[in-house]
């Protein structure tokens, strides 16, 4: 049986038939027209016979990135960094690593690193405010946008986030520049119309927010994220026919938004079709198992349904994700107790008095509505 040509280009490569160089060539083009398969399997070949080539790790770790195999992505961009630090393209992807997984928190010291050794750096100190802005560190966050307005203030994200950023900082002059500007460029578009209803929601004025975005919608039906934007303005409002109508509407112009099937479960849950919340839950989770929501929605399922053990599953998926939520340890309590576990449900209890003393439960604020996802940001380049 002859060996796979995989097998035989990397023999080649060990007995100097193929140099590397042509073989890390052939990886960036692999990589360049989108075949992560083959540009992995290079970079994997280079680095078998130099395992020290910071560009291997790096491109290998950008190739991982895309598959959102993020652990190994991180791996390899960490031994890229080590073998090469002063490479400020290498940090800007770890921070985007962790950007793309949510963890804003994690991804904030490459970004200030980044901007330390690359001051003129518009993406990493774009991406360092928006950070800042999702972990409500308000006043880095306009600071650290506002020094990038020169080159972004035709970008109307950029001035809807410098605006809300600036509201929350109680930097008003700031934020009246930035909403001028965003009128300004906007020119009554659609995207314009998008953003003011979005703004709206951040102030909690659903009923101005759903004219805006109404508005955009019927200028342009096919606007990314319009539709999901009314569907939580419906959802706000306990409109939920009406906001299931939207949220299908945006996933039919971007499927793989996992936010959307997310909504599309909480509401059908609210309308007591369990079987079609179990679905969409399912279905946002493949696209996106950190959506600590979808967990918690399929455990009461489970719990309705008598099948504790895999609601006791689910409930630790959302332990992981929001380990501070006190709705996830009333139901683990209430779970383990049908299990006939009571010192575990004893324990949970304990935790769920000593949560409801110290914080807002996070999860059951999203689960009800109370905070406003952005999916849209989530998404920057």
């Amino acid at each position: 049986m002859p060996a796979p040509p995989q097998l035989v280009l990397l023999l080649a490569l060990w007995q100097g038939a193929v140099p590397v160089r042509q073989i890390y060539e052939a990886g960036e083009q692999a990589l360049r027209r989108g075949d992560l398969p083959a540009a992995a399997s290079a970079f994997r070949q280079v680095l078998a016979a130099s395992p020290n080539d910071p560009g291997a790790h790096t491109n290998l770790g950008v190739v991982y990135m895309r598959q959102k195999l993020w652990a190994r992505a991180l791996e390899e961009l960490r031994a890229a960094e080590k073998l090469a630090p002063q490479v400020t393209g290498v940090r800007l992807n770890i921070g985007l690593a962790y950007y793309r997984q949510a963890e804003y928190a994690k991804a904030i010291a490459p970004f200030e690193s980044v901007v330390r050794d690359d001051p003129h750096s518009t993406q990493a100190r774009r991406l360092l405010g928006l950070c800042y802005f999702f972990e409500q560190r308000y006043t880095d966050a306009a600071s650290t946008l506002e020094a990038i307005w020169q080159e972004s203030n035709t970008d109307l994200s950029y001035l809807y986030v410098l605006a809300l950023a600036a509201g929350n900082a109680k930097q008003p002059e700031l934020e009246q520049r930035a909403l001028a500007r965003l009128l300004e460029t906007g020119k009554d578009t659609p995207e314009y119309h998008l953003f003011l209803g979005k703004a709206y929601f951040n102030r909690e004025d659903d009923d101005r927010a759903l004219a805006e975005l109404s508005q955009a919608a019927a200028a342009n039906p096919k606007l990314p994220f319009v539709h999901y934007n009314l569907g939580v303005a419906y959802r706000h409002k306990r409109e939920l026919e009406k906001a299931k109508a939207e949220f299908l509407q945006d996933a039919a112009v971007e499927p793989d938004v996992a936010y959307n099937y997310d909504q599309l479960g909480l509401v059908t849950q609210s309308l007591e079709d369990d079987e079609s919340a179990a679905r969409y839950f399912h279905h946002a989770l493949k696209l996106d198992p950190r959506l600590g929501t979808s967990w918690y929605g399929l455990a009461k399922i489970d719990a309705r349904r008598r099948q504790y053990a895999a609601a006791l599953e689910a409930l630790d998926h959302a332990a992981k994700l929001d380990p501070e939520s006190a709705s996830v340890h009333y139901l683990r309590a209430q779970v383990l107790t049908k299990l006939h576990r009571p010192a575990e449900a004893k324990t949970e209890l304990a935790a769920v008095r000593r949560l409801k003393q110290q914080t807002l439960d996070r999860l059951e604020q999203q689960i009800t509505g109370g905070v406003y996802h952005d999916p849209q940001l989530a998404q920057e380049q």
